[in-house]
């Protein structure tokens, strides 16, 4: 089976849950760098969990609806032309199945009957790339996105319930590490993708991030 018709949920359902991850354990240890408590820790996790899921859905809706915008003018624009000009417009899409490999008598029989079915649908899929599979859905997109971001922040959470101060950084580190990695590899099983190199990309960007924050942290708590 094919999974080209899980593109759109599971690019938003990744990035949602590995921005989770990430930013809020990069958020975890950065303030822990900085000496403080664990409830000053478990306040800044719980806001960056709240204020990230929100900002994910509204940006994933945002991005996506222009892509959706883009989408409708392009069709609506593709309507009136076939309106207009029918037969230009079928030897536009001949010339496209001629590229393709077709001889010229086939591309255009093809076309025909693709437009005596569903002349809007050919051009759409054929012309402007736009297919029942890929076209966008902004509301599937936020939800997938703040679901995931708030499921991949609560996990660095847990972490700061469960153990001591002392141990926090490690832990977090290494635990937020294994979360990544559990991500990538269940991504690349929905995808069909190499599972070694999608667990390398989510582990490695994250290492970076948290390492980076880690350092902001310890500036501040040293100069503080």
């Amino acid at each position: 089976m094919h999974r080209m018709h899980r593109i759109g949920w599971l690019r938003a359902a990744v990035l949602g849950a590995n921005d989770g991850i990430v930013s809020t354990a990069s958020l975890i240890l950065g303030v822990a760098a900085a000496d403080a408590g664990t409830k000053s820790i478990l306040i800044a996790g719980v806001a960056g969990l709240v204020a990230g899921a929100m900002s994910m859905a509204a940006g994933e809706y945002v991005s996506v609806s222009s892509q959706s915008d883009t989408e409708r003018a392009d069709l609506e624009r593709e309507r009136k032309e076939l309106a207009s000009d029918p037969q230009h417009e079928q030897e536009e899409l001949a010339a496209i199945y001629i590229q393709r490999g077709l001889d010229a008598d086939l591309a255009a029989e093809v076309s025909r009957q693709l437009m005596k079915h569903d002349a809007l649908g050919a051009h759409a899929r054929d012309e402007l790339g736009i297919s029942e599979i890929l076209t966008s859905k902004p509301v599937q997109a936020a939800m997938a996105s703040a679901a995931t971001f708030s499921v991949g922040a609560v996990l660095p959470l847990l972490v700061v319930l469960i153990v001591p101060v002392a141990v926090l950084m490690w832990t977090v580190s290494l635990g937020s590490l294994l979360f990544l990695a559990l991500l990538g590899s269940l991504a690349a099983s929905a995808g069909g993708s190499s599972m070694m190199t999608s667990v390398l990309r989510v582990t490695l960007w994250g290492a970076l991030a948290m390492g980076l924050t880690s350092g902001v942290g310890y500036l501040f708590g040293v100069t503080g």
